[in-house]
């Protein structure tokens, strides 16, 4: 078992450089299914979830090579086979295979997505959509199994904003007959990535990033070369550690656009930003006031970001209220911040977080941005040693994580038991 152990009260110095969005990755990845020759993602943030995903790509008879951050994909050579078990199974967004397989071969079996257990993401949306472009769609064994004679364009309503099912719809409705139209579509950056994706394919779609997006649908789509966004999680976690530290960190290769929700209540705490073209400084200060915080759709306040807000609150004078509007269950990373010494209770879809000392203590990750907020929480422990266990959720998000934290001056170490 591999653990996190980390000696914290050092402020974080010094100049990091954020990755590929692991939320565009994971979702550009089976895009490349669609066309008919080789598509090239730059700047691939190097992950489990990516590196589940070259299997999966490779199982159905795709050619993958790695060149660092680069990866080719050519799938050509690729086969509609069932997937009921196997790599599918490890990851939650594997969902995306649906769509991407649908759009291609007109089928698909999927197994039911794993990943972070914090709540589950229904596919009902996705479904719908499916079932709105002509698929039938059945629930056997545990294994999605989605079959058309033809996709059609229609006009899809969702009932709910979600980012899952928008991009699902977007990949089967690019090789579809006829135009599609999104309705309530979420508004995500990553959708507006995977979007420009397939329109460098040779696909037509226009709307991406609002509430209503249009795909005219095409026969065949061609390889192309792309560059992913920078992660705005991962930069949003190192903002935040910059400032439970008290330091002074460049965050590099970011849009500071993405980040206005968290860097208006960050101010709003008394911590400096200087924002530039393509990165943020952020500027500890001696103390931090309290602030209330919702987390929302984008682009409200990112709800992956709820976690690790948790942890710079505990550092904030007062009492702060964290609530989160996108997952009701998204707390389970506050029994093991009171485990540290935390003074913070759960009240429905609120966290009531009086700011005071931690203290160092062994805790675990219970899902992926749990990790980044005990993480950021041994950051701030000034006596004693931090463990943190569950490194494979962490993993899962965040590419050099121990290396990045040394190079700004944070004494973290992976320990093997």
């Amino acid at each position: 078992m591999e653990k996190l152990m980390i000696t914290g009260g050092r402020p974080l110095q010094g100049t990091v450089s954020i990755s590929g969005a692991k939320n565009s990755a994971i979702a550009l990845i089976p895009a490349a299914i669609l066309a008919e020759s080789e598509v090239i993602l730059d700047n691939l943030p190097l992950l489990s979830d990516v590196a589940v995903y070259s299997e999966i790509l490779e199982e159905l008879g795709a050619t993958v090579t790695w060149e660092g951050s680069q990866m080719k994909i050519d799938p050509s050579s690729i086969k509609s086979i069932p997937m009921p078990n196997g790599p599918v199974k490890k990851l939650r967004a594997s969902y995306y295979m649906m769509g991407a397989m649908l759009g291609r071969f007109k089928e698909a079996i999927i197994g039911l997505p794993g990943g972070c257990n914090f709540e589950p993401r229904p596919i009902d949306q996705h479904i719908k959509g499916f079932e709105a472009l002509g698929a039938t769609v059945t629930n056997e064994h545990g294994a999605i199994h989605l079959h058309a004679k033809e996709l059609r364009g229609t006009k899809i309503y969702l009932d709910v904003s979600s980012v899952g099912a928008t991009i699902n719809i977007m990949l089967a409705a690019a090789r579809a007959k006829g135009a599609t139209i999104i309705e309530n579509a979420a508004k995500e950056p990553e959708i507006i990535d995977v979007a420009t994706l397939l329109n460098s394919m040779g696909a037509i779609i226009k709307g991406a990033g609002t509430e209503t997006i249009r795909i005219e649908g095409v026969s065949e789509l061609h390889g192309c070369r792309h560059s992913i966004i920078p992660d705005r999680i991962q930069a949003g976690t190192y903002m935040i550690a910059a400032a439970a530290t008290r330091g002074n960190v460049l965050i590099d290769n970011v849009i500071p656009k993405h980040m206005e929700a968290l860097t208006a209540k960050m101010q709003e705490m008394g911590i400096g930003i200087e924002e530039y073209d393509e990165s943020i400084r952020v500027l500890g200060a001696p103390s931090y006031g309290h602030v209330d915080v919702k987390a929302l759709i984008y682009p409200g306040f990112a709800t992956d970001l709820q976690s690790p807000m948790t942890s710079l609150l505990t550092q904030a004078q007062g009492v702060s209220v964290l609530s989160d509007f996108v997952y009701s269950n998204r707390f389970k990373h506050v029994p093991e911040l009171v485990r540290m010494g935390a003074k913070i209770r759960v009240e429905g879809r609120s966290a009531i977080i009086e700011g005071g000392q931690l203290n160092a203590a062994k805790v675990k990750a219970a899902d992926l941005r749990a990790g980044a907020a005990l993480v950021i929480a041994g950051l701030t422990v000034s006596e004693g040693v931090t463990e943190v266990t569950g490194v494979e959720y962490i993993d899962r998000g965040y590419d050099h994580l121990v290396s990045n934290l040394r190079l700004l001056g944070a004494d973290v170490w992976r320990q093997t038991e």
